[in-house]
């Protein structure tokens, strides 16, 4: 047993009102005065109630507790003692922690049960609870998408073929591991970026290029060629992707996929524009830049390997996470560049063969030092002038330096916490088919619910284990 001690100024008062608790198999004493600090809560309220009657057959009482023995004046409860000890610190301190080891959506729930107020959770501990249940909404999002590439189907009846069609091709250019064709698609529109970057790069060689009526050089005809058959492959997927997507209008707004359309685009433009557009029309100087402009456009596409890689993702996942940092740097970066410019234009124009002509072209001599690049174009000529450059690239591997360790720290905790969320789902997926003997449908089934109290207790036990290195 152990008992919450009482505070200093109640020591030495007769006649207190005391209350015993058992919960899980330890028996608690606490002080009945402290317990009034919230009258809403269940055990002020079975304190009072137990003040008030000693009918074993009180209802009320029955409907507060799990158990009571009437002689000991000892109230059961089959509940978890750890959380217990952690809820009754709001009593004596007017909130809560969240000790280690223990679920926190669990704990609101023993919250709920005690009736304590969320808002008596600290600051820490409030955020927390908001991180794992980001994480258990993604474990279930991860759960459904395992189980209906499972199933073959989606987890709601769908009737008509055509719609069935659909489906199955969403599953073949979106899901590659769902069957070894949607791999080879997957794998075939990987090819496609990588020769469609690689055409772009080397139909700018001067060599390969052809002179065309007008005596321009252009592109040769066999890369042209080349060009178009992936631009067909990219228009196709991409049609396709839209006319079998389940919401076609977050489909269209999703940054992977205008990235898709801004790669097609452009070749579709410079086609109107030369086969519908007037011979004086492309004569235009204006019209002529903005041809060339979206020719240049192309190099969007090389931005689609990020469907088909997850390192990708994962870094770009980290340098959102990083913008903060990366602010810094870029703030450090240029008070930097502005305070040597000035330093070098001022000292290096008593030297009379200065190349250092303003502060604004300072600036480009500035940057390429602190970055330790060094082009050599511009430089110092006078003595305080080299101290000044050996002082600016100095200060700019350390501004540099600094803010790699958390961009490096936020893709390390990104990669390892979606192996934990990973792992966990699957723990998921094999608990949800052997309670449901096996079948996928029973499984969707229950996964379909994001409030599933099944689903959320085991995917909470299996992350805890997890994170704990358990599993």
């Amino acid at each position: 047993m152990w008992t919450i001690p009482k505070p200093r100024y109640r020591r030495g008062k007769e006649g207190e009102a005391e209350i015993a608790v058992n919960i899980g198999g330890v028996r608690v004493v606490l002080v009945g005065d402290v317990l009034n600090r919230y009258p809403e809560s269940r055990l002020a309220e079975l304190l009072n109630r137990s003040a008030q009657t000693h009918d074993d057959g009180d209802d009320t009482i029955s409907s507060l507790c799990d158990d009571f023995d009437a002689a000991r004046g000892e109230f059961y409860f089959d509940r978890d003692p750890d959380a217990f000890r952690c809820i009754v610190d709001v009593y004596y301190f007017d909130e809560i922690h969240i000790k280690r080891g223990i679920c926190p959506i669990c704990f609101i729930k023993e919250m709920e049960f005690w009736r304590i107020d969320q808002s008596a959770l600290d600051e820490c501990c409030r955020s927390y609870l908001s991180e794992k249940e980001v994480e258990l909404k993604e474990i279930q999002g991860k759960v459904r998408v395992i189980l209906e590439d499972a199933e073959g189907e989606p987890c709601a009846t769908r009737s008509g073929r055509g719609k069935r069609l659909l489906w199955l091709l969403w599953k073949l250019l979106e899901k590659p591991g769902s069957s070894l064709p949607s791999r080879v698609v997957a794998i075939a529109s990987f090819l496609f970026i990588l020769v469609s970057s690689v055409v772009m790069c080397v139909g700018t060689i001067p060599e390969l290029q052809v002179t065309n009526a007008e005596g321009k050089q252009v592109e040769h005809p066999s890369l042209e060629a080349i060009e178009t058959a992936c631009i067909l492959w990219f228009t196709l997927e991409y049609l396709l992707r839209l006319a079998s997507s389940p919401n076609k209008l977050r489909f269209a707004l999703a940054f992977m996929n205008v990235v898709d359309f801004l790669a097609i685009v452009p070749f579709y433009v410079v086609l109107s524009l030369n086969f519908l557009g007037s011979t004086a029309m492309m004569e235009l100087a204006n019209v002529q830049q903005a041809v060339q402009a979206l020719r240049i456009m192309r190099i969007a596409r090389i931005f689609k390997l990020a469907r088909h890689s997850s390192g990708l993702q994962t870094l770009t996942y980290a340098l959102k996470r990083s913008l903060k940092e990366l602010g810094l740097l870029l703030m450090y970066m240029g008070v930097g560049i502005f305070v040597f410019s000035a330093l070098a234009y001022t000292i290096e124009q008593s030297h009379p063969e200065t190349l250092f002509r303003s502060i604004p072209q300072s600036f480009w001599w500035a940057i390429i030092t602190m970055t330790t690049v060094g082009y050599g174009d511009i430089y110092p000529k006078t003595t305080l002038g080299k101290c000044n450059a050996a002082v600016s690239f100095l200060c700019g591997v350390i501004a540099i330096a600094l803010p790699i360790h958390p961009i490096i720290n936020n893709f390390v905790v990104y990669y390892n916490k979606q192996k934990v969320l990973e792992t966990a789902a699957k723990h998921e997926v094999e608990l949800m088919e052997l309670k449901s003997g096996g079948s996928p449908a029973k499984s969707c089934a229950c996964a379909r619910d994001g409030r599933s109290d099944t689903c959320n207790a085991s995917s909470k036990r299996r992350l805890l284990e997890i994170q704990s290195g358990n599993p």
